[in-house]
């Protein structure tokens, strides 16, 4: 069974969007994320909706995974209104430059994380087993076997638990997500289960942050 699954995940990252390769440009998309800032250049910065937690860090994520949220988001296979109208704005082109500068930006030369993180608690350990997490998301969940995947350690624990819950909902126009592997790692779990895993996720060291923008910093700086 476990073979099976790794084979199904496998072809899931091979096969990814459905999109024409584009060539990334960092300095380009430097120049693209107006729209971006807002949120995710804000530290702490949260979001109400679906319900309020704190937006996600990019700085430092995968720059394919960053392409493949845009399109969820633009083809509507992630339900969320504002991310939903940014994505169907931007062009293919847009994303991968966009993507490109978030892969790289605020990165630190030497820091390197640290190769094994923090054991995880018994109960814990048991509910990642079962959701073979380590498979797509790696053993400590910041170096994913395929840069289409996220990398998680360090995210927010609540836009964390957010998004797993989102993988459970069906038939709600505003809030949802279809990716096929993850809502079949989801779905068995319960929402005490889910925010367990999220917490732990969240606790551990990873690349993920939040780069302040100069203009967003207190004036006393």
């Amino acid at each position: 069974m476990k073979y099976l699954l790794s084979l199904l995940i496998l072809s899931a990252a091979a096969l990814g969007p459905m999109r024409v390769a584009q060539a990334q440009d960092a300095k380009e998309g430097e120049k693209k994320v107006a729209m971006c800032i807002g949120c995710h250049g804000i530290a702490g910065y949260q979001a109400s909706f679906p319900e309020i937690h704190k937006v996600p860090m990019i700085s430092g994520q995968n720059a394919k995974y960053i392409v493949n949220s845009l399109v969820a988001y633009k083809k509507g296979e992630r339900k969320h209104p504002t991310m939903r109208a940014i994505a169907a704005s931007l062009s293919d082109k847009d994303m991968a430059d966009i993507a490109a500068f978030y892969e790289q930006h605020g990165k630190e030369a030497g820091v390197t994380v640290p190769a094994t993180p923090p054991a995880p608690p018994a109960q814990v350990a048991e509910l990642l087993k079962k959701g073979n997490c380590a498979s797509c998301h790696g053993e400590n969940m910041n170096k994913p076997i395929d840069p289409g995947y996220p990398k998680l350690a360090g995210q927010h624990a609540d836009y964390l638990f957010v998004a797993l819950k989102a993988y459970q909902i069906d038939n709600n126009p505003q809030v949802g997500r279809s990716n096929a592997i993850m809502v079949g790692m989801a779905r068995p779990f319960t929402r005490a289960e889910l925010k367990l895993m999220a917490d732990y996720i969240g606790s551990l060291p990873g690349d993920l942050k939040t780069v302040p923008e100069s203009r967003f910093r207190s004036a006393s700086r």
